[in-house]
Parts: C-alpha cells; structure tokens; sequence
C-alpha cells in the first residue's frame, strides 16, 4: 500500500498541476476508499451535477441570467448590495457588500458578518443559498462575501489547507482580514460585533481566521468545516476530509479556538467527514465524547430533519459552543434555499442561528 500511495501521490500532483483538480481528488478519494470502510451514503451522494468524492465536487459554476437579487426582500428596503475590490501586499480579492437600509441601522454601529463561500460557489451562490442578507436586513447587520478568484483556485476554494495560508499577516487570511477592516472603517460597523462564519472550504478558513485574528472577531460559525491546522497540503486535506483530521493534544489539531463557536454538521456529509465537527468543538477546549455538553437537544426542523444540538459553557455558565448535527443531511447549508447547490432546505436553519448566537457573543 506504501508503494501504492506514493504513486498515487505523484500522480495526484501532476494532474493538480495541469489545472485537473476533480480528477486528482478524485484519485486520492477513491484509493482512500479502497482501504477504507464505505462511507455512509447522503442525500449528497445522489445529487446531480455534485461528486462527493472531490474537495466539495468537480464543479461547473452555472449563472442563471434570470438569477434574483440575493437582497431582494421586503425587508431589505433600500439595502445596498454592491461589488467592489480589495487589494493589499497579500494579493487582491473582489467581493460583495450588502449594507442594510438605514433605518435598521443602530446608532452605535451595525455588526459585520463575512461569508466565506464553498468551493464551485461565488457570493451571489453563496447569498441566495444561505438567506443570509434578508436575515440580516431584519437585524440590521451588514455583510460581507468575499469573492475567490479563479487565478487562486480553478474551483473557487479558498486555500485553507497551504501552510501560506495559516498564518497571521499572510496569504488569503491578510487579504480578508483588510478586507473586513477595511469595511469597518467604511461603514461605521461595531467593532465589538465582527463575525465570521464559512462553509466547508470557506469553513476551515473561517477556523482559521478565529484561530489567528481573535481580536477581530467576536464569534465564528463554522458550517460543515475542517479545524484549524488539519493540513498541510492538497493530499492530507483529502485526507483529513475523508478520514477526519489527525487529532493531537485536547486542544485539537492546531492552535485552540479562544472566541465562541457555532458549528453546523449533516451526519450524512460523505465529502467532509463529521467527525470534524467534534474535532473543531475540542479546538475550543470542549470534549464532545465525554461529559463536555452541558445541554442537549433534540428536534425537528420545519424541513423534516431532525438534528441534535450540544452547547458547551465555560466556568462561568456562559455558552462558548454549540453543535448542531443534523441527521440524513450531506454536505450543504442547512435550512438553505433548495434552488441552489450545497443547500440542504430541510435541516434547522443555519443561517438564523449563527445569527441569534453571534448577537449573543460581542467581543468584551
């Protein structure tokens, strides 16, 4: 098997290298899976258009011309939705702006949320599938989508697994990291409620801007994700999505978490593995497997899934973590919009309880 991998390895690179991504994690997924128990099988795995196998599929990024307005609500009134660029030594990135009307605006400053997307996803992808900015018209919030290039990543991933991009000052965390303070000076936002929440890729690089940046941002909510620190390069976050990532000391797999923490999870995700979601919990300084979970709670969504949801309080009684995992659910957003990809309309809706738990946690 040795020999076995070691060809696989080389063969995986060659194809990444000629810009053939699906077809190198393709590779990797399935010789993992030949040493490997079946996974469970999802209501991801029968989507069309979507391999599971891939870092979040071979993708085929298709516009609807006809496609709506992601602001467009009642609520939204005269809500901006705008693109614009960043760019500073790190690189250059565009991004989406919505900037609810004003009249929901508090004086004292708005919070910011950054959405970070998926990967085959865009802003807009990522807008309409999360329901975020009628959300956040209602609660007067702003936010922010930052855009990955196709220069950066043929698929739209953000990088989370290149040791360039796990440190503070540098690579893709720096370039939204001034992105996220640049529209903090924009748009008069509440610097005590600066937030941060991805999906898978965009997930494990939310972990990693909670992990780095903890003075910026209050609260992280991490949707179908890895921790920070899972790998190091293209073949072990294959690894790490397929297996779980490599778990260390109590802490977790890199540095702890110190900022409260949402994590979302379907327990049928056969392109992530849901034993992530535990290892992200323990990145907080919570043991999921043991006595950690103060509460529990078990329900239904208005969807038809059921799911269960763990909080976690620190010494003081104060919830510092939850943990939502939503049964028969693969890999998407749960309670998203089901006219999109990566959206799994009938799990509890992801979107409003980040949101609740976020303006529950401003930085003190």
């Amino acid at each position: 098997m040795k020999d076995t991998w070691k060809a696989v390895v080389r063969e995986a690179v060659r194809l990444t290298r000629a810009g053939r991504i699906g077809e190198a994690t393709g590779l990797v997924a399935d010789t993992l899976a030949a040493s490997s128990p079946e996974p469970r099988s999802g209501s991801d795995s029968g989507r069309a258009g979507v391999r599971g196998d891939a870092i979040e599929g071979e993708f085929e990024v298709v516009r609807d011309p006809g496609h709506p307005d992601p602001s467009a609500s009642d609520e939204a009134g005269a809500a901006e939705w705008s693109w614009q660029s960043f760019e500073n030594d790190s690189g250059a990135r565009d991004y989406r702006l919505f900037v609810p009307p004003s009249r929901s605006g508090a004086s004292s400053g708005r919070p910011l949320v950054t959405m970070l997307h998926g990967c085959g996803q865009d802003p807009d992808d990522f807008a309409t599938s999360t329901r975020m900015n009628a959300l956040a018209a209602q609660l007067g919030c702003c936010v922010l989508y930052p855009a990955q290039s196709i220069s950066a990543n043929a698929s739209r991933c953000w990088v989370w697994y290149e040791e360039s991009n796990q440190h503070a000052g540098l690579g893709e965390p720096n370039i939204i990291v001034g992105m996220v303070r640049h529209v903090i000076r924009a748009h008069a936002i509440d610097p005590r409620r600066v937030y941060v929440a991805g999906l898978s890729a965009g997930g494990a690089m939310a972990a990693i801007l909670a992990a780095l940046y903890p003075g910026l941002f209050a609260a992280v909510g991490i949707h179908s994700g890895l921790p920070h620190g899972a790998a190091h390069d293209l073949m072990s976050a294959l690894i790490a999505m397929r297996q779980g990532a490599l778990a260390g000391d109590a802490s977790g797999v890199g540095s702890g978490i110190s900022i409260p923490m949402i994590v979302f999870h379907g327990d049928a995700d056969t392109t992530v593995n849901p034993v992530n979601a535990a290892r992200l919990i323990a990145q907080a300084g919570f043991d999921v497997g043991g006595v950690g979970a103060s509460g529990v709670e078990y329900g239904r969504a208005p969807g038809g899934c059921g799911y269960r949801r763990s909080t976690f309080v620190d010494g003081d009684g104060v919830c510092r973590a939850e943990l939502w995992s939503v049964e028969d659910v693969g890999h998407g957003w749960s309670g998203g919009s089901g006219s999109t990809l990566f959206s799994e309309p009938c799990g509890p809706d992801a979107s409003r309880e980040m949101l609740r738990f976020f303006l529950e946690h401003p930085r003190v």
